[in-house]
């Protein structure tokens, strides 16, 4: 009995213990972050190279030479190619003046380029695809779950509609109406600015089509009411009412009084 117990005390169960350990969860992490970065396998080493140009004349200035991060720009090596899409699709980067965060504009490159971008900066660590088709396709999404999960997850700083709404220091929410489905299912996986990152884990990818559909339906459904305020809800309904119905009332008095005199 004595010796099997000096057996299981070996010293080096330990290791092995810490051994099986790292490989399993090496082992979870490489099945997790397959699926999310298997785009950047299938990118050709053209693309990669000309992104890597691209890269160095626009973009290394702040981010580093080899996307490591200076003071200027944050390390990109691991944001994926979906982080790249999204920030040069529309316009965010390069940045064209420093401010509380980045400012969609017309973008700077066109569809190609930007893809050599991502395919370059993708080759450098594993991270966000840019989002396959057919988790595009809002038409096979759910608008009313995605309208639940917009609620719970996007309406604190985007509006129960998308509108958008101002935060704190200068930040913002932006409206989503005018926002592709590409770049919607971008932020939503990658976190820019100060949005936080939902995941597969948070929000599947058939989660981020149903978000995709509602903010779609909500951006094209017609005011049978008129005017919509720029559907900020009923604080913005209330203090319309109350200005322009509080002037209404004293001009009304106004001319009555005048009459009656």
């Amino acid at each position: 009995m004595k010796l099997l117990a000096d057996r299981r005390r070996h010293p080096m169960a330990l290791v092995a213990l810490l051994l099986v350990g790292l490989l399993l969860t090496g082992g979870a992490y490489a099945l997790f972050t397959q699926t999310s970065s298997a785009k950047a396998d299938t990118a050709s080493a053209s693309d990669i190279e000309e992104g890597k140009k691209l890269f160095a004349a626009n973009c290394a200035t702040c981010h580093g030479m080899n996307a490591e991060g200076t003071k200027a720009g944050p390390g990109l090596i691991g944001v994926g190619a979906a982080a790249v899409d999204f920030q040069v699709g529309t316009g965010r980067m390069p940045l064209q003046a420093n401010g509380p965060q980045a400012r969609a504009k017309e973008p700077q490159f066109d569809e190609e380029q930007t893809a050599q971008l991502a395919a370059y900066v993708a080759s450098l660590g594993p991270g966000p695809a840019v989002p396959e088709d057919e988790y595009l396709d809002a038409s096979k999404g759910d608008p009313a779950a995605g309208g639940g999960l917009f609620r719970t997850n996007c309406a604190m700083c985007h509006n129960v509609v998308g509108s958008g709404g101002a935060l704190t220091r200068g930040k913002y929410a932006p409206n989503l109406a005018d926002v592709s489905e590409k770049h919607l299912y971008e932020a939503m996986q990658t976190g820019p600015q100060n949005m936080p990152i939902f995941n597969d884990a948070n929000l599947t990818p058939e989660d981020k089509r149903d978000v995709i559909a509602y903010v779609n339906e909500v951006s094209d459904n017609p005011s049978p009411g008129g005017f919509k305020l720029g559907s900020l809800g009923p604080v913005a309904e209330g203090l319309f009412i109350w200005f322009f119905g509080l002037a209404a009332v004293i001009g009304l008095t106004v001319w009555l009084s005048s009459r009656a005199k």
